[in-house]
């Protein structure tokens, strides 16, 4: 593979919003999670571990309890924004199904052992542009979800990053049996796109290289970004709106 075609990968991968159920071809989710286990990681200290659900009892919990965390907590704090630069996701209210992904056929659980910090220099876990006590952990974690995605991709599949938060961690490690000492960093539906990919959107490549030093006339101001974001949502609008548009 050479640049031009990594770059043509690296434009293909969509965050899928809904599955159809067609099965996944057997070994592929197995060669993207060979392939996320090649991840850059502090000091080698590779903290992953895979957990691949099937189960279909399995994921509808999962996604029930998505649901009921988007309907009791994400919902009350995103309207405390003005309703242009909601989350397109829940601009009025939580849709209907906002776990729209609980027909993917497959579902990775995406698992770190946060001790393996251990491996890298101890400094490391308090510099602030590393991000303070445990951020290390979760960049090497993001690293392998980040390649599983590409990987993904090149098959000619769809996925998506599902956050977990801590409440919703609690009620998955118990589900899927992850010992305390383990961490669910992220969830990642994999299967067949329900609707045709929309169009990325990203900002212009022009506007974000700088040579040298950094151009202080393109910098943004605080009105700049605030424009951004208004744009952004409009635009990102689409990807929302088959099979998941919200009330």
């Amino acid at each position: 593979m050479n640049i031009d075609e990594f770059l043509e990968l690296a434009k293909k991968r969509r965050s899928v919003r809904k599955f159809t159920s067609e099965p996944i071809p057997d070994g592929i989710v197995e060669k993207a999670l060979d392939a996320a286990h090649w991840a850059q990681s502090g000091a080698n200290a590779q903290p992953w571990e895979f957990i691949v659900i099937k189960d279909r009892q399995t994921i509808n919990k999962m996604c029930d309890m998505i649901d009921a965390w988007m309907i009791s907590t994400v919902w009350p704090i995103e309207k405390s924004r003005v309703r242009e630069i909601r989350h397109r996701m829940v601009v009025d209210g939580p849709g209907e199904a906002p776990a729209g992904w609980r027909n993917a056929p497959v579902v990775v659980a995406m698992c770190g052992d946060p001790r393996t910090t251990q491996a890298s220099v101890l400094v490391s876990q308090y510099l602030p542009h590393e991000g303070g006590t445990g951020a290390h952990s979760l960049k090497n974690m993001a690293n392998a979800t980040q390649i599983l995605h590409l990987a993904v991709a090149a098959a000619g599949l769809g996925s998506e990053w599902v956050s977990v938060s801590y409440a919703i961690e609690r009620k998955l490690k118990e589900l899927l049996g992850v010992p305390d000492e383990m961490i669910i960093h992220t969830l990642i539906p994999i299967g067949h796109p329900a609707n045709p990919p929309t169009a990325g959107v990203r900002r212009d490549i022009k506007d974000i290289i700088h040579y040298e030093k950094y151009d202080q006339s393109r910098a943004r101001s605080a009105d700049d970004v605030y424009n951004y974001l208004l744009t952004l949502r409009q635009k990102s609008t689409p990807a929302y709106k088959p099979g998941q548009s919200p009330k």
